[in-house]
């Protein structure tokens, strides 16, 4: 295949359920608007726990907290290969050339998207997603940043299923949101850049692991770049050259040091930080842990103070 599509060609034609059919894998009946599959992306599922809204174009992965578009998608099936590779392998999975989508998924410009978003809220307000932000750590660094954004999904016969989730605003006015069981992009996907200082930047994958570099961090003056998807890996680039310092925090797996390296080969002058969080896989994973030890050793001297007997003194 000598030419290759763009990202947001092929975004625009490729199916995930189709691209999941060619590589053989078929998902459980379906349920309304997603599909569901035993996750291909590790190897101990044993129930399906990979959700696809095709639609939307979208997957999450229950088991591991991650999701996003088809080319996120291929970045996590095929690790070991860079950004280009891996669309060509869609595209060839896909069997897609240039000028043609034969495994197409309809465009939302030509009729009505399928989500609505009808309202958004300060932080706080609803509790499931106040409770979530601080089983991840992270609530009082999302307090001055996320919103609450509610939405509703719509099928073909109009009936409605309303969904609340944290909100996250991109630079083309998207919304990423996350909750317990979804992690998606209401709108056009694009970069989130926080303008502070204007010599040095932190770079993140997603606004939760920024979050969580906030939380121990709440003094920096960095300017922040998250990515929100690594298939936005070089509008990232792009925005960081308008910096001379830059540490960089992705994950520690085989996709986020492919990320890394692909960055740092770009801009030679960005430090890889990830690091900080050696022995976990982001940086969200190094807060939770350190929160749940934080839980568990407080519970432990409630529990031991409540039996202590305190003598009666006159």
């Amino acid at each position: 295949m000598a030419n290759l599509l763009t990202a947001k060609e092929l975004k625009e034609q490729a199916s995930i359920v189709g691209l999941l059919s060619r590589l053989g894998y078929q998902p459980v009946p379906k349920r309304g608007r997603e599909r569901m599959y035993i996750s291909m992306l590790r190897d101990n599922d044993s129930q399906p726990s990979l959700s696809v809204n095709d639609d939307l174009g979208v997957w999450f992965d229950h088991g591991t907290g991650k999701g996003g578009n088809i080319i996120d998608f291929g970045l996590a099936y095929w690790k070991n290969l860079n950004f280009n590779e891996v669309i060509k392998k869609i595209q060839e999975a896909c069997a897609i050339e240039i000028g043609e989508a034969r495994i197409t998924r309809p465009r939302k410009a030509t009729k009505l998207p399928h989500y609505i978003v009808h309202q958004v809220k300060p932080l706080g307000t609803h509790p499931a997603i106040t409770e979530y932000l601080k089983n991840r750590g992270v609530y009082e660094a999302a307090e001055k940043c996320l919103k609450e954004v509610y939405y509703y999904v719509e099928d073909d016969k109009g009936v409605r299923k309303q969904f609340f989730a944290a909100g996250w605003q991109n630079e083309n006015s998207g919304w990423e949101v996350r909750n317990k069981y979804f992690k998606g992009c209401m709108g056009h996907k694009g970069i989130t850049v926080l303008e502070a200082n204007a010599k040095k930047a932190a770079v993140f994958e997603g606004y939760i692991n920024y979050l969580s570099w906030r939380t121990d961090n709440p003094l920096a003056d960095h300017s922040i770049i998250v990515l929100n998807t690594l298939s936005l890996l070089q509008a990232g680039i792009n925005k960081a050259k308008l910096y001379s310092s830059l540490d960089v925090y992705f994950d520690r797996d085989k996709q986020g040091f492919l990320a890394t390296k692909d960055f740092i080969k770009a801009l030679p002058y960005g430090t890889d930080r990830s690091s900080v969080y050696d022995g976990y896989n982001d940086y969200n994973d190094k807060i939770k842990a350190l929160r749940h030890a934080l839980l568990s050793a407080e519970r432990k001297t409630d529990t031991f103070f409540s039996g202590v007997k305190v003598p009666f003194s006159r």
